[in-house]
């Protein structure tokens, strides 16, 4: 019996094979769709052909699912018909429809061509080996008892329900979508563009995020920062004409910031005709006006009954915020308020001749004293020193007079203060003289006052330069040459034409002096010992030196100009041993006007004079020597120089004009690193009407910007400096800025 089945089932083996060629166009059909067993599609005519094919075929589809798969004789063909092996319909049904998800075939929906090609040959070899295991297992249950084989085929029903109910399960887990296989490489597909995309938004993230900081450096720096020459375009130059000129003599002229703007103010003496009246009768106007430093605009004007012959600022009172202004005339001196040109106090005196000299607090008061020079015209009489109150303006005493021998050029007078804290006076007629400050408070006041402190103290080394016991005075500088000047040598000095400035004060009563005499010899006295340092001869000189900082020594040099036979020249001296460092010649511009020395950035100073063309060979001598004539019929032009020790064989030509420059002041901007120069001049007129007076305040900076280079002559130069390039000589000029000349600061036992 068991002999028959198993040659049935042989037989039934043989027949299934002979019906496989007749199933080739189905089979070709779901050959093609196990291409992608992941599909829906596949499932459903997968289903489709084995449900028809009888329920033998569950058994071997399981067993195909937990068994290796071997390749069967035909690689890559699968016939689903010949696994089927099963009399369980409903198992067979299920297990067919859950093959698809099992093992690795729903992974690798999405791979290659050539992957879901080998692996279709691996499933057919898998089911060819299900069959015959399948047969062999039939013929083993032939040999098991009835009861055995029931036992076992419970068994196996279990087993096929457990792993039904796990497929199952994993299908609920793969959630709705059809395609799981497919589903998972799109998702790494997706995954991989994710990623190349996000590259990409980097590589473009390090590309624009630079990009976009340039260009927002760039409109920074366009519309935030300033531009540097609308900048300079905005900052203080204004000119303004008042009152009428009145020669060549030099106006009063002073600044000081009275408005609290940070600009230093202008204060110039004025004088005008008054309205309606001819200059033949005579009848003029004097006042003292006080100008905006901005704007220049008029701040207040004060109607003096006398010419103003000086204008000091500086004085302060304690308790009051406002500067004190004093305005000096040929009889009078009053203080007025700076900011609103009040009266404060005024005092007569008879025949002034020299500014205010500031000295220490005389009655304990708080208030620095005053002491001004009268020289009478009567020559029956002397000249003397007066002591005022600083805070009322009152006579301390009476004048002291003083019989002075000699002649010439009033010279001071000036205060100095030794190192052991004595002070004295400087002064004479032609020579230099020194006085104890004690001696001429105790003779002006008769004994009847107390002595302060600041009077207290005496220096035995200047005691000792007196000729006899019995003179009051000490000689600095007695001989047949007269002396046209003496100053302190500090920087910057008569910048803003101001000796009330405290600071000022307590620094050149303790400095050398500056000594011109015989109109061409130029000295320094060391005030420790009241000896030359050094002589220089030169021409006449004319106005006043002007102390700098040439070279990089430290030492104070000085630039002094002089004029003969129409031609001017200009030389810088060594401040250190008088040698001559720099020189040049020009076309005399026909003007007295001090030169004004300007602390730049590179620590040297800036010099600037007026002056006319350049002489650069002998044969322009002559164009210089013109009759008067002619210089009337020919205006002379009048140019204002810039020298710079760093390139010293060029001039910066800052402008140029036909009016006559009579005085002249240097005010400083520190915030915006810029000067003003101020200048009063007489400008002509085409009639015969007197020429007007006026005032022009000029940036340096920007002047320095529109300036011309100007090449002095070989010869001029103080060494074989190769040339400098116009590009090299602009670039520094237009880096240069300007600062107030820093002053040191000396320590002292009385305080101004």
């Amino acid at each position: 019996m068991a002999t028959k089945k198993t040659t049935v089932r042989r037989a039934r083996r043989g027949e299934r094979k002979l019906k496989v060629p007749a199933c080739s166009a189905r089979q070709a059909q779901i050959q093609r769709l196990t291409l992608f067993p992941g599909s829906a599609h596949h499932r459903c005519l997968t289903s489709l052909s084995l449900g028809s094919a009888g329920g033998e075929m569950a058994a071997a589809l399981s067993r195909a699912l937990k068994l290796p798969g071997k390749k069967g004789s035909d690689l890559g063909e699968y016939d689903p018909l010949t696994q089927a092996d099963s009399e369980d319909e409903s198992e067979e049904d299920d297990l067919v429809l859950n093959y698809p998800r099992n093992g690795l075939a729903g992974s690798l929906g999405a791979g290659s061509s050539k992957l879901r090609g080998s692996r279709s040959g691996r499933l057919v070899g898998d089911e060819d080996e299900a069959q015959e295991d399948e047969d062999d297992e039939d013929e083993w249950r032939e040999r098991l008892p009835a009861k055995s084989r029931a036992d076992r085929d419970d068994v196996t029903g279990a087993q096929y329900r457990s792993h039904r109910d796990s497929d199952r399960g994993g299908e609920g887990r793969a959630g709705p979508g059809a395609s799981g296989g497919s589903g998972v490489g799109a998702h790494g597909a997706d995954a991989e563009q994710k990623r190349r995309r996000a590259r990409n938004a980097v590589r473009s993230a390090f590309f624009l995020v630079p990009l976009v900081c340039a260009a927002l450096l760039v409109l920074l720096c366009a519309f935030l920062l300033p531009c540097q020459k609308r900048e300079l375009e905005k900052r203080p130059q204004w000119e303004s004409a008042l009152g009428e000129a009145g020669g060549v003599t030099p106006p009063a002229l002073s600044l000081w910031d009275v408005d609290g703007d940070s600009v230093e103010d202008v204060f110039l003496g004025v004088t005008e005709w008054t309205n309606d009246t001819r200059p033949a009768l005579g009848n003029k106007v004097y006042s003292a006006v006080a100008l905006s430093g901005v704007s220049g605009q008029v701040l207040w004007r004060k109607v003096m009954r006398e010419s103003v012959m000086y204008i000091q600022c500086g004085l302060q009172y304690s308790g009051q915020p406002s500067p004190v202004v004093l305005l000096i005339g040929k009889s009078v001196l009053m203080a007025v308020n700076g900011t609103t040109g009040k009266t404060l106090w005024l005092v007569q005196l008879k025949n002034i001749e020299s500014q205010a000299v500031l000295l220490p607090d005389l009655q304990g008061d708080l208030v620095p004293d005053l002491l001004v020079a009268t020289l009478p015209a009567d020559e029956t009489l002397d000249l003397s020193l007066t002591l005022l109150s600083g805070r009322t303006g009152a006579k301390l005493g009476h004048p002291v007079p003083f019989n002075l021998t000699g002649q010439g050029k009033l010279i001071g007078p000036l205060l100095h203060e030794t190192q052991q804290g004595a002070y004295y006076i400087l002064f004479g007629l032609g020579n230099v003289e020194a006085i104890s400050l004690r001696d001429v408070y105790i003779r002006a006041t008769m004994g009847k006052m107390p002595i302060t402190q600041a009077l207290r103290g005496k220096d035995t080394g200047w005691e000792g330069l007196k000729k006899t016991n019995s003179s009051s005075f000490i000689h600095i500088y007695r001989g047949s040459e007269r002396v046209e000047f003496l100053l302190p040598l500090l920087p910057g000095l008569g910048d803003n034409h101001n000796s009330l400035d405290p600071a000022w004060n307590l620094n050149s009563s303790k400095s050398d002096w500056v000594l011109v005499y015989g109109s061409s010899k130029l000295s320094v006295l060391r005030q420790k010992d009241i000896r030359k340092e050094w002589t220089f001869n030169s021409g006449p000189i004319h106005s006043q030196p002007a102390p700098g900082h040439f070279n990089d020594d430290g030492i104070l040099d000085l630039f002094i100009q002089h004029s003969a036979n129409g031609i001017m020249k200009a030389l810088v001296v060594d401040g250190a041993n008088g040698h001559l460092l720099w020189s040049a010649e020009f076309v005399c511009p026909r003007l007295v006007l001090e030169t004004s020395a300007i602390a730049t950035s590179t620590g040297q100073s800036a010099f600037l004079f007026w002056a006319g063309d350049p002489i650069k060979a002998p044969k322009n001598v002559t164009t210089a020597t013109v009759s008067p004539g002619v210089a009337a019929a020919e205006p002379l032009i009048r140019k204002l120089f810039l020298l710079h020790p760093a390139h010293a064989t060029v001039l910066l030509e800052l402008t140029s004009t036909t009016d006559t420059a009579v005085t002249s002041a240097v005010s400083y901007q520190e915030r915006t690193k810029d000067a003003s120069y101020i200048t009063v001049s007489s400008r002509p007129t085409a009639d015969s009407e007197p020429g007007a007076r006026v005032i022009k305040s000029t940036s340096l900076r920007a002047a320095v910007i529109k300036g011309q280079i100007v090449r002095l002559e070989e010869s001029g130069k103080s060494g074989g400096v190769v040339k400098p390039g116009a590009f090299e000589v602009n670039k520094f000029f237009r880096g240069l800025s300007f600062k107030h000349q820093v002053r040191e600061t000396h320590s002292s036992a009385t305080s101004f």
